[in-house]
C-alpha cells in the first residue's frame, strides 16, 4: 500500500507540474479528462487489492503457524545429514579393508597354488622316470601332461630359490623324458599299426593329446584308418570283378560295393567319435574326416571306374547322345538295355548322398559344444570338403550322363507306347495313356530315388516338355481332324473296332519324341478316334494330378526334406510347371467337347428344333386334342436326341458325357428360344408349347445328374406369358407382384413375347407399364 501511495504521489506531482504549464482552455479540458480516467484506473486497482486482502491474510496466518514446525524440520534435517556423513565415511573405511582382505586372499591362493605346482613339478620329475622304467606309458604321459600344464612362472620361481641348481637339473631330466616319451609313443603306435593290433593302436592314440600332439595323433590315426578302409574296399572290388553276370546281385554289385565302403567309413566314424571327443575334445572330428575323405575318394573312384568299364557306360552314353542329336537316323540303342544301368546309377547316387548326410549329422553333433564362431567356421570347411571331394565330383559327372540316358529311355519308350497303341473292347481309352504315364512315373520315380534335387528337377522338366510339346500335340492333331458328322448309328458297333486303326500306325514319329497323326481311312474310324482322344485327354489330366500329388508327398518326406528352402523351391517350381500342363490338357478337352457339340451335334439338333415351326400353334380345341393324342414334335425330338446321346454315352467317359450334355442342353435352350420367337400362338397353342417344354425338361433332367431348369428359365417364362388369358394378367407376375419369381426377360422381350399371341391386341400390349 505504501509503494502504491508513493507511486500515486509521484504521478500526481508530475501531473501538477504539467497542469500548471497549461494556458489554453482546450488543453485544460483534455488534461482534466485524462486525470479522470487515471482516477478510475486507480480506483479499480485499489478495489482489486482490497478484495485480495482476506486470502493474503489467511495465507500469512498459515505461514505463522507453520514456523515452529519448520524449525523442528530444520533441526531434523541437519541431524540426518550428520548421520549420512558418518555412515559414508564408515562405509569407505570398511570397503577399503575388504579390498585389502581380497588382495591378501588372492595372494595367499596364488602362493598356495604355486606351492602345489612346485610340489607337482617335483612329483612329475620323480614319477616320469619311474613310469618309463615300468613301461607305464599312460602314467608317464599323465606326468608330462601335468608338467606341460604348469604355469611358466612356477618353473622360473623354482629356479630362483636356494635349490635352483637342483631344480634346473630336474627340469632338464623332465624335458628329456618328454622327448623320450613322445618318441616311444610314436614308435609304439607305428608298431601296433604294423602288427594290426587295434587295441594297442587305440591305447597309444589316446596318449598323443596328453603330450600336446593332437594334430599328429589325428594324422596318424587317419593314416591307419585309411589303410583299413583301403584293404576292405579292395577285397570287395575283387569280389565284384569275379562275380558272374547271372548271379542275384550282379546287376547292382557296384552299388553294393559303394554301400559297403560307406558303411565301413560310418562304422569307423561311430567308433572313433567318442574317443576323439573324450581325449581330443569337441570340434576335432572334422580334422579326422579330412584325413579319411581322400582315401574314400580314391576307393570310390576305383569302384566307379570298375562300374564304367564293366557296364560300358561311356559307349552307351555316347550312343544315346548321338541318337538324341541325329533323331531317327542311324542305329538306336534298345531302351531296355539301359534299364538296369539307370537303376544302379540312381542307387549309387542315393547311397552317396546318404553317406554325405551322415557325415554332416555327425560333425554337427560334434560341434554343438563349440563356440558359435568356431562351429560356423568348421561347418563351412566341412561343406567345402564334401562338395569338392572326388566322390561328389565323380557322382555329379555320372548323374549328368544319367539324366541324358534317362531322357532317352523315357522318350523312346513313350514312342513305343504310341506306336503300339490299342483299344481294349469295352474301354473308353487306349493303352497309350496308361503306358506313357507308367513310363513317365517310372523315370521320375527313379530320379526321385537318386536323392538328387538337380536330377529330379531335370527329369520333371523333361517329362513336362514331353507331355506338353510332344504328347499333347499328338492329341491336338487328332482332335483337329474333327468329328465327321453323319452315320452316328455306326458307333453302336463299339469302340473296339478302332484297334485296327491305332495299330496300323495312327501316330508315327517324325522327330525324336515328336508325334504326327496319319489321316484316318473312314468317317466311322475318325469318329471313334476323336472320341477316344477326348477320353485320353481327360485321363491325362487325372494322371498328371495323381503324379503331382505323389511327387509332393514323396518330396516332403524324401529328397526335399532337410535340404533348405532353396531345394524345396526348385522342386515346387518344377511341379508347378507340371500342373500347368494339366491345365493345358483340360483346355484341350474343353475345346474338343465344344468342337464336338458345334460341328456334329448342333448341325443335327437344329433341324429337329426347326421342325417346331412346321407345327402350327395357332390352334383350336379340336387340334389341341389331336396334338394330345398324336404329339406333333416333342416326342420325336426327344427320341432323336436320346438315340444320338445314347450313342455318345457308350463311347465317352461319364465325366465327358456330363460336360457334353451341359453344352447340348444350353444349345437346345438357345436354339429353341430362337425358333419360338418366330412362331405364332393361340391360347391353346401356348398351352401346347408349355406341355412340350415340360416334357423336354423332364427328359433332360432324367438323363443328367444336375438340374437343367435354370437353363430353361427363359423358355419357362415365355411359356408362362403365352398361357395368359389377357394381356393385363402379366402384371400379376411382373414387378412387386412377382413374388419369388426372378424374371430373366427384359420388359421389351416380354412385350415381344406377348405379340406372338395372335389374339392379343397390340394397343393393349403398348399400354402395359412394365
Amino acid at each position: 500500500m505504501t509503494m502504491a501511495a508513493s507511486s500515486s504521489a509521484r504521478a500526481a506531482s508530475l501531473s501538477m507540474d504539467f497542469i500548471c504549464s497549461l494556458t489554453e482552455l482546450g488543453d485544460l479540458r483534455k488534461a482534466y479528462e485524462q486525470l479522470c480516467k487515471e482516477e478510475e484506473d486507480v480506483t479499480r486497482a485499489l478495489d482489486l487489492l482490497v478484495e485480495r486482502r482476506d486470502p493474503l491474510e489467511a495465507k500469512m496466518d498459515s505461514l505463522r503457524r507453520m514456523r515452529p514446525n519448520l524449525q523442528v524440520i530444520e533441526g531434523d534435517a541437519k541431524q540426518l545429514a550428520q548421520t549420512i556423513t558418518f555412515t559414508c565415511s564408515l562405509a569407505e573405511n570398511i570397503s577399503s579393508k575388504v579390498r585389502e582382505l581380497d588382495v591378501a586372499k588372492t595372494r595367499v591362493y596364488q602362493a598356495s597354488q604355486r606351492a602345489d605346482d612346485i610340489l607337482d613339478l617335483k612329483l612329475c620329475t620323480d614319477g616320469v622316470q619311474a613310469a618309463l622304467a615300468d613301461e607305464d606309458y599312460e602314467k608317464a604321459a599323465a606326468h608330462i601332461h601335468r608338467f606341460l600344464s604348469l604355469d611358466s612362472a612356477v618353473i622360473t620361481l623354482s629356479q630362483q630359490g636356494p635349490e635352483g641348481g637342483a631344480w634346473a637339473d630336474g627340469l632338464e631330466r623332465l624335458r628329456a623324458a618328454e622327448q623320450q616319451l613322445k618318441q616311444l609313443v610314436a614308435e609304439q603306435f607305428e608298431a601296433a599299426v604294423r602288427a594290426g593290433d587295434g587295441a594297442q593302436v587305440e591305447r597309444f592314440f589316446k596318449l598323443f593329446p596328453l603330450l600336446g600332439l593332437q594334430n599328429e595323433g589325428l594324422m596318424r590315426i587317419g593314416r591307419y584308418l585309411s589303410q583299413q578302409i583301403a584293404r576292405q574296399a579292395e577285397k570287395q572290388l575283387q569280389v565284384s570283378e569275379n562275380m558272374e553276370s547271372g548271379e542275384k546281385r550282379a546287376a547292382v554289385i557296384f552299388a553294393d560295393n559303394l554301400t559297403l565302403l560307406f558303411e565301413g567309413v560310418a562304422r569307423v566314424v561311430e567308433a572313433q567319435q567318442p574317443v576323439v571327443e573324450t581325449y581330443y575334445g569337441p570340434g576335432q572330428l572334422p580334422a579326422l574326416l579330412a584325413q579319411l575323405q581322400p582315401e574314400v575318394d580314391r576307393q570310390a573312384r576305383h569302384v566307379l571306374d570298375g562300374f564304367a568299364a564293366r557296364r560300358d557306360v561311356q559307349r552307351k552314353y555316347q550312343q544315346v547322345q548321338s541318337s538324341l542329336l541325329r533323331g531317327n537316323a542311324g542305329d538306336k540303342m534298345e531302351p531296355r538295355k539301359l534299364d538296369s544301368l539307370l537303376a544302379e546309377l540312381t542307387l549309387m547316387n542315393a547311397r552317396s548322398e546318404l553317406y554325405l548326410r551322415f557325415l554332416r549329422r555327425r560333425v554337427t553333433a560334434d560341434l554343438e559344444a563349440c563356440e558359435p564362431d568356431v562351429r560356423a567356421g568348421e561347418q563351412a570347411k566341412l561343406e567345402q570338403l564334401l562338395s569338392g571331394c572326388g566322390l561328389s565330383c565323380a557322382m555329379q559327372e555320372l548323374m549328368g550322363e544319367y539324366v541324358t540316358m534317362e531322357e532317352y529311355f523315357m522318350k523312346e519308350n513313350v514312342n513305343k507306347a504310341v506306336t503300339m497303341e490299342s483299344v481294349e473292347k469295352g474301354q473308353h481309352t487306349s493303352s497309350m495313356v496308361d503306358d506313357v504315364f507308367f513310363i513317365i512315373k517310372k523315370c521320375v520315380g527313379r530320379a526321385l530315388a537318386s536323392s538328387s534335387v538337380d536330377c529330379l528337377c531335370a527329369m520333371i522338366n523333361h517329362a513336362t516338355t514331353l507331355l506338353d510339346t510332344h504328347f499333347r500335340e499328338l492329341l491336338v492333331g487328332r482332335l483337329q481332324q474333327g468329328f465327321p458328322a453323319g452315320a452316328l448309328q455306326d458307333l453302336q458297333r463299339g469302340v473296339s473296332s478302332a484297334v485296327s486303326l491305332v495299330q496300323s500306325g495312327a501316330a508315327s514319329l517324325v522327330q525324336p519324341g515328336r508325334f504326327e497323326p496319319r489321316p484316318v481311312d473312314s468317317s466311322q474310324e475318325a469318329q471313334r478316334v476323336f472320341l477316344v482322344t477326348l477320353n485320353n485327354a481327360e485321363l491325362c489330366c487325372e494322371y498328371i494330378h495323381t503324379l503331382n500329388s505323389s511327387l509332393e508327398a514323396q518330396c516332403q518326406a524324401g529328397v526335399g526334406a532337410g535340404r533348405g528352402e532353396q531345394a524345396r523351391a526348385k522342386i515346387q517350381s518344377c511341379v508347378a510347371d507340371l500342373v500347368a500342363v494339366s491345365e493345358k490338357f483340360q483346355k484341350l478337352l474343353q475345346e474338343g467337347i465344344s468342337d464336338l457339340n458345334n460341328s456334329s451335334i448342333k448341325p443335327q439338333v437344329k433341324p429337329w428344333i426347326s421342325n417346331f415351326l412346321s407345327v402350327s400353334h395357332n390352334i383350336e380345341e379340336e387340334e389341341f386334342n389331336d396334338y394330345e393324342a398324336n404329339d406333333p414334335w416333342v416326342q420325336q425330338f426327344i427320341l432323336n436326341l436320346e438315340q444320338m446321346m445314347t450313342e455318345f454315352k457308350t463311347s465317352l467317359s461319364l465325366r465327358i458325357y456330363e460336360q457334353l450334355l451341359v453344352l447340348v442342353t444350353s444349345m437346345i435352350a438357345v436354339e429353341l428360344e430362337k425358333v419360338v420367337m418366330k412362331a405364332t400362338f393361340s391360347r391353346l397353342g401356348g398351352l401346347q408349347f408349355d406341355k412340350d417344354l415340360r416334357a423336354l425338361v423332364a427328359y433332360l433332367t432324367s438323363v443328367s445328374s444336375w438340374s437343367v431348369r435354370d437353363k430353361f428359365a427363359r423358355l419357362s417364362q415365355i411359356g408362362t406369358i403365352l398361357n395368359l388369358e389377357r394381356v393385363s394378367e402379366i402384371l400379376d407376375y411382373w414387378g412387386p407382384n412377382s413374388g419369388p419369381l426372378t424374371w430373366r426377360l427384359s420388359p421389351s422381350e416380354v412385350r415381344k413375347v406377348l405379340t406372338l399371341r395372335c389374339d392379343f391386341r397390340s394397343d393393349d400390349i403398348k399400354r402395359l407399364r412394365l
